[in-house]
This record gives C-alpha cells, sequence and structure tokens, in this order.
C-alpha cells in the first residue's frame, strides 16, 4: 500500500459516562453513543471543534478526488447532524506509525483538540515487527497527552499471511494501548470495507468513494462521542 448542550455539564457528563463503552472482539465496532448527546454537545459551542486525522493512504484519499477522502466525507457527515468541526487531513500515502511520528509536531499543530490516529496498516503489509509500531504508537499517545490533546485510536488488523502469532501480536497493539491510556478504540478502521471488491479499488486495498462512506457511516457513532467529550471539555 502506497501509500448546547442539555441542562447541564453534569447531565451530559453522567450520560457519557453511562453510555461509552470498549468493545474489543473480532471487528466488532467500538464505542456507540446516543446521537442526540454527542450532537447536543458539540452543537451548543461557540467555536468548532478542531480535529486532526493522522493516518496513511486510507486517510489521504489515495486514488480518490480530494472531496472523496476521509477527513472530508466525514467532516461532512457530521455537519449534516450539527455538529461542527475544523478538519485537517494529516494523512501521507506509504506513510508509517514511526513516519506518523517523526512528523507528528507538524502535522498536529498548536490548537488542534482532537487526534483521530489511523496508522499502521504499512507496518502490517511490510510484516513489522509489532514492537517498532507499538513502540512508535506509544511516543504518540504519550506526546498527544502531555500536549492535552485528546485522542481517538483507530485499530488496524494484520493480514492473514503472517501467521496467527504475527496477527496476535500486532492485533494486540491497539486495544492494549487503548487501555493504557484511557483514550476510545474504534476496533478496525475498514470495518465493512475490508475484503469486499465492490468497495475498494483495483489494488483491494484502498477503499473507493463508497468504500469511503462506509468507513464514515461505521465510524460516525464514536467520533461524534468523541467530539462530544471535548466539547464537555473545553465548556
Amino acid at each position: 500500500m502506497r501509500a448546547s448542550y442539555g441542562t447541564s455539564f453534569a447531565a451530559v457528563e453522567g450520560l457519557l459516562r453511562t453510555f461509552m463503552w470498549l468493545v474489543v472482539a473480532g471487528l466488532t465496532v467500538a464505542l456507540p453513543i446516543p446521537t442526540a448527546t454527542a450532537q447536543t454537545a458539540a452543537a451548543g459551542t461557540a467555536k468548532p471543534v478542531k480535529l486532526v486525522v493522522l493516518g496513511d493512504s486510507l486517510s489521504a484519499g489515495y486514488g480518490l478526488p480530494a472531496a472523496a477522502a476521509f477527513p472530508v466525507r466525514l467532516q461532512k457527515a457530521l455537519k449534516d447532524k450539527g455538529i461542527e468541526v475544523e478538519m485537517i487531513n494529516a494523512g501521507v500515502s506509504g506513510d508509517t506509525t514511526s513516519g506518523g511520528l517523526g512528523r507528528l509536531d507538524w502535522s498536529v499543530p498548536e490548537g488542534t483538540q482532537g487526534v483521530i490516529i489511523e496508522l499502521g496498516a504499512n507496518d502490517a503489509l511490510r510484516g513489522t515487527d509489532p514492537k517498532v509500531p507499538r513502540a512508535a504508537l506509544t511516543e504518540i499517545l504519550t506526546r498527544l497527552k502531555a500536549r492535552n490533546v485528546a485522542v481517538l485510536l483507530c485499530g488496524m488488523v494484520a493480514p492473514p499471511n503472517y501467521g496467527a502469532d504475527y496477527a496476535e501480536k500486532f492485533n494486540s497493539i491497539y486495544p492494549d494501548l487503548a487501555k493504557q491510556f484511557g483514550v476510545p478504540l474504534y476496533s478496525f478502521f475498514l470495518e465493512g470495507v475490508a475484503g469486499d471488491s465492490k468497495l475498494n479499488q483495483a489494488d483491494a486495498m484502498h477503499p473507493t468513494a463508497d468504500g469511503v462512506d462506509i468507513v464514515v457511516k461505521n465510524i460516525l457513532p464514536s467520533v461524534e462521542a468523541f467530539v462530544g467529550t471535548i466539547a464537555g471539555q473545553r465548556s
């Protein structure tokens, strides 16, 4: 691969604590939350929430018109729900987790409130020792935490050709780090799209525009919850 609020913040916080949860089993999507809660929290803010999508070609929009890239489609989907965000597409085709770490400071400018991390596909495709992406993602999360930047971590799944042992070590990186750093996890970025030839380009790796829309549809509840939490924290 080449690459606002209702009655009070306390009420919102209570709902978030009640409904935010993580499910890491197979390719199950994590972190559902009632749409109205997140929408109300975000819509009531004076300024849009500033987000960065830090990723590789899957978020950069490889092989697609700029308007079909994941961050652009996600921003539109949020806007359609009355949730205003400023979204930066910091996807770089061919990037690995180490590459994302190397450009972290300039890819995530000051003032960023949340980062959606979509990295690791290229590490997995190259059969990189899982210790390497684990270390790189750990450092990214450590540095963003030090900057008080919220994170939504998107998981990736290793291809089967490297065997079960490799897959187990690689796939466990994301739930392990989500738990370690207390960040929300979307368990598999390509949920509902991976392996479907109708939703992928000829290379069988990059989503088509329709595939991107499926990715956006599936991840949207998690992003709504994420944005709602950020909006609540800054009120």
